[in-house]
Formats: C-alpha cells, sequence, structure tokens
C-alpha cells in the first residue's frame, strides 16, 4: 500500500479532506461532545499552516488523490542546542488504513522536513494507552522516559 502514498505539505485546498482526520484525531484524544474544540481553534490552526509568519507546519499523506493522514509539526528554539528543534505535535491516519506503514511515512516526512530547516532533533509525545500508535514510534524513535505535567491557565 505505501508505494502509492505520496507525502506533501498541506494545500489551503486540502482543508475539506483534512478536517475529517483532525475531528478524528481529536475525537481519538477525548475532545469531542462537551470538550470538543471551539471551532475558531480549528480555523485558527488551519490558517497558520499557510502563515509564513508561523513556525507551525503540516503533512499529509495522499493516495490516489485521497488525503489519508496528517501530521503537523512545529520548530521551536531549545536551551540546550543552538539549533531549532521540531515537535511532531500531531499524528494522526484513517483508522481503517492503519498498520500500512502511513504513520511511519509522514513521521520520516516531518525527520525531512525538520533535517531540510536544520533542526537538529524531532520529538514528541503520545499517551500512555495509545499502544498502537507505541508500535510503530518504538521503531523510529527512542523513548526517554519523560513525563508531561501540564497546568492549565
Amino acid at each position: 500500500m505505501t508505494r502509492s502514498i505520496t507525502i506533501r505539505p498541506a494545500a489551503p485546498a486540502d482543508y475539506a479532506a483534512w478536517r475529517p482526520l483532525w475531528d478524528g484525531y481529536n475525537t481519538f484524544y477525548g475532545r469531542h461532545g462537551e470538550t470538543a474544540l471551539a471551532e475558531h481553534v480549528t480555523l485558527s490552526t488551519w490558517h497558520r499552516f499557510f502563515d509564513p509568519g508561523e513556525p507551525v507546519f503540516a503533512l499529509v499523506a495522499e493516495d490516489e488523490g485521497q488525503v489519508i493522514g496528517l501530521a503537523h509539526y512545529l520548530f521551536h528554539r531549545s536551551m540546550i542546542r543552538v539549533e531549532n528543534v521540531c515537535y511532531l505535535s500531531d499524528l494522526f491516519t484513517l483508522p481503517t488504513l492503519r498498520g500500512r506503514g502511513i504513520g511511519r511515512l509522514l513521521i520520516e516526512g516531518v525527520y525531512a522536513q525538520a533535517a531540510a530547516a536544520g533542526a537538529t532533533r524531532v520529538y514528541w509525545q503520545t499517551h500512555e494507552s495509545n499502544a498502537a500508535g507505541r508500535l510503530l514510534y518504538d521503531k523510529v524513535a527512542s523513548h526517554q522516559g519523560s513525563l508531561v505535567y501540564v497546568r492549565e491557565l
């Protein structure tokens, strides 16, 4: 299946195909119903991908003209490196196509974009319950034992 898949930057015309994937990603992480993202947050996120002043980007996986996956990433400074690092913020593929290498291709696409931008590290986080995702992540990166703490302000 992965032979015909293209990984490319998202284009403004991809919104209608991207949106169900974005909604699926948010549902997977429990952001639905009363806890769903406000519409203006989704629209702002989408528009940031195409604003040259923003350090956030989107890749999509496409198979025969159908967008089947997404990866969102951003660049930022680090206190322990001179070069920027890349945070892979979101990764999602159509549930019916999982296990076919699409997530790996998207991650490799982010690696390529990060290297081209001069970043020296790509990192991400996932929920401990994401067993399927972690099977892939353990093959393409190393888990370094970090825990994430959050306080909403």
